[in-house]
C-alpha cells in the first residue's frame, strides 16, 4: 500500500517557502509579427476535468515509459474518477490519484491508497519545473502506484527523487486555483475537488 506522502516531503514542504515566483517581465513580438506556430502534443494525453475547468497533460514514454503507461491504464479503467486533490501546498503542488478519496467520510486514509501495486522508479534529468507532472512515492524510490502531483512552482530540489512522466500544456490556471484554497492542517483543501481523467490517443 502506498503511503502517505506527507511525511516523504517534508523537506519539500520546508523548503517551498522559500520558492519564488519567476516569470514576472514579459516581451511582446512587434505589432504584425506573425502568430507562433503551436503544434499539437503528439502521442496519448490526458484531459482532467475538474468543476474549476480542465488540465490536459502530454507524457513522456521516452522518458518514464512504465509510469506513463501505468497512469493511462488506471485511467483507462475508471481508477481515477471520482477521486480528489487531497493535498494542496501553495507555492509547491497539487496532489491526487488516491482511490481512498471517493469516500469523503475517510480522511483519515487519505493519502494511504494505490493500486495494489508498485512500479520501479523511473528517475532522470527532466527538470521539477511548472507544470510538470510527477509521481508521488513513500520513502523507497519504486514505491509510485496510482498517486501524482502537478508541480505549480518550480521545485529542483525534487530532480532526479521522483519520477517525472508529463508535463500539462493547457489549464495549469486551474492548478493554481486548487493549490489556493483554504485547507486544514494536513494540507487536505476544505474543498472537495474530484476529477474524472480520460484519456486522449
Amino acid at each position: 500500500m502506498q503511503m502517505r506522502m506527507g511525511f516523504m516531503m517534508l523537506t519539500a514542504v520546508l523548503v517551498s517557502g522559500l520558492l519564488s515566483f519567476s516569470g514576472e517581465g514579459q516581451i511582446f513580438a512587434a505589432d504584425k509579427a506573425p502568430a507562433p506556430k503551436t503544434e499539437a502534443p503528439k502521442g496519448p494525453r490526458a484531459i482532467l476535468k475538474t468543476k474549476f475547468g480542465d488540465i490536459e497533460v502530454k507524457f513522456y514514454p521516452d522518458i518514464a515509459p512504465k509510469h506513463v503507461e501505468n497512469f493511462i491504464k488506471l485511467a483507462k479503467e475508471g481508477f481515477y474518477n471520482g477521486t480528489v486533490f487531497h493535498r494542496v501546498i501553495p507555492g509547491f503542488m497539487i496532489q491526487g490519484g488516491d482511490p481512498n478519496t471517493k469516500d469523503s467520510l475517510k480522511k483519515d486514509s487519505y493519502g494511504q491508497g494505490g493500486p495494489g501495486y508498485t512500479v520501479k522508479a523511473e528517475f532522470s534529468d527532466i527538470p521539477h519545473k511548472r507544470g510538470i507532472l510527477s509521481m508521488a512515492r513513500a520513502s523507497d524510490p519504486d514505491t509510485a502506484g496510482s498517486q501524482f502531483f502537478i508541480v505549480v512552482e518550480d521545485s529542483r530540489f525534487l530532480d532526479r527523487k521522483y519520477t517525472a512522466f508529463g508535463e500539462v500544456t493547457k489549464g495549469i490556471g486551474v492548478a493554481d486555483k486548487i493549490v489556493n484554497l483554504d485547507r486544514d492542517e494536513r494540507d487536505n483543501p476544505k474543498t472537495r475537488v474530484e476529477m474524472t481523467v480520460t484519456i486522449i490517443e
